[in-house]
């Protein structure tokens, strides 16, 4: 379904990602781990195109130079020169990290910004799908969305992103900063949603243990570079990783 290779991406002289080659499957959950700075937004960036926005707003302000080498194919094309845009019409669409949603609308509000894309009929039953896996959003969708906890929030994000109809939904560290009981609430959406809608799904995190029980595959990112990969079994049988990410 989408396959990235051979991604590099500076930001004037800083190295952010590295010749790093992912790929997902259809109905697929991909893993994406590592600490802090590895590169995971950059290549959440970078696979959803918005790194060419900023690319251009940076060379149009006379701000940092960024380059963004590497190819990306999707459905069997090339998208490597798609803007964000063209990406979210083809089925690309980023949750970004830390929820971003529209602080000053309400739920129902940010969930319908989100559908913008979509037909009348598909933004209604995907409306009643966003309620059916969050049902906590329901009796909440006239409030504010920046009265809402932390995890609501999350699940307004995911919501959104499921309004714009994706095919390839890319989740960027969505347990961030939440509680464990609110984290198993969010796995269990994301494995409802692959298994239910049928969206491959890319997801980034920094703590591997919630995430990894739903992956089909995995990749292990390191100072913008990839330095293991494999099948959920491969990399839970690895004792690196099982150091690193369970502390056994």
């Amino acid at each position: 379904m989408l396959e990235a290779d051979g991604l590099m991406v500076f930001y004037e002289n800083m190295l952010a990602l590295n010749n790093v080659s992912i790929r997902c499957e259809r109905h697929q959950i991909v893993g994406v781990f590592g600490a802090n700075s590895a590169g995971k937004s950059t290549l959440m960036y970078t696979l959803s195109g918005i790194v060419k926005d900023i690319q251009k707003k940076e060379e149009m302000s006379g701000g940092e130079r960024i380059s963004v080498l590497g190819s990306i194919r999707y459905m069997g094309m090339d998208i490597m020169q798609d803007k964000a845009s063209q990406r979210a019409r083809k089925g690309i669409v980023l949750c970004p990290e830390r929820r971003r949603i529209f602080s000053e609308s309400s739920v129902l509000e940010n969930l319908r910004i989100g559908g913008y894309m979509a037909s009348s009929s598909q933004a209604r039953d995907m409306l009643a799908y966003v309620f059916k896996i969050f049902p906590a959003l329901e009796p909440i969708k006239k409030r504010i969305g920046g009265f809402l906890s932390g995890g609501e929030q999350q699940m307004l994000a995911i919501g959104r992103a499921l309004m714009a109809q994706p095919k390839l939904l890319l989740l960027d560290e969505p347990l961030l900063g939440l509680s464990p009981l609110v984290q198993a609430t969010l796995v269990k959406a994301i494995k409802e949603i692959r298994d239910e809608k049928g969206i491959s799904i890319i997801v980034t995190e920094q703590y591997a243990r919630p995430i990894f029980p739903i992956i089909d595959y995995g990749f292990i990112l390191e100072n913008g570079a990839t330095v293991l990969e494999g099948t959920r079994e491969e990399l839970m049988n690895n004792p690196d990783v099982r150091s690193a990410y369970f502390g056994i």
